[in-house]
């Protein structure tokens, strides 16, 4: 009785371990590209006298400093609207200001966990305008920098009056 059972251990043994190595092999996630991989957008920045600016911009999700708000980031986790950093609307406009040397500047609201634009090209809202953002011809439903941005979105910044 003790050899047929020592038998049957090994017999199980050996089908289980045939089992296990015939058996398809378990998916492993694929690595994916990373959610705050650059991105080339159309810019345009539309004064009360105009265009300011138009041109393609290759921005990601990073840290923005202005004169007036200080350095924070916006990378789209603002606020949690986004789980990883992405590319945004404001941090476009910033890197398109460094690249192109012009100015901007916003100020920051911790309670909103974004920054306000305040003046693009030395042209601010002031008491009776702001700088409105659309995406693709649609007002964006958050702050700058918690919109994400796809490759080949229009991204405009429009002085718009009250």
């Amino acid at each position: 009785m003790h050899l047929t059972s020592a038998r049957r251990t090994l017999v199980v043994t050996a089908a289980l371990g045939l089992a296990l190595a015939s058996a398809p092999a378990v998916a492993q996630p694929q690595a994916t590209a990373s959610a705050n991989a650059p991105v080339k957008v159309s810019l345009t920045v539309k004064g009360p006298d105009g265009r300011l600016f138009k041109g393609k911009i290759k921005t990601k999700g990073h840290d923005v400093t202005t004169a007036t708000g200080g350095t924070h980031r916006c990378d789209g986790t603002n606020a949690g609207a986004n789980p990883s950093a992405v590319p945004t609307p404001t941090a476009a406009l910033d890197d398109a200001a460094r690249k192109r040397h012009f100015t901007w500047d916003g100020t920051w609201y911790a309670s909103f966990d974004d920054f306000s634009v305040d003046t693009i090209k030395n042209v601010s809202g002031g008491g009776v305008a702001y700088w409105n953002i659309a995406v693709n011809g649609t007002s964006i439903p958050v702050g700058g920098c918690q919109f994400k941005l796809s490759a080949g979105d229009k991204v405009a910044f429009t002085w718009t009056a009250f």
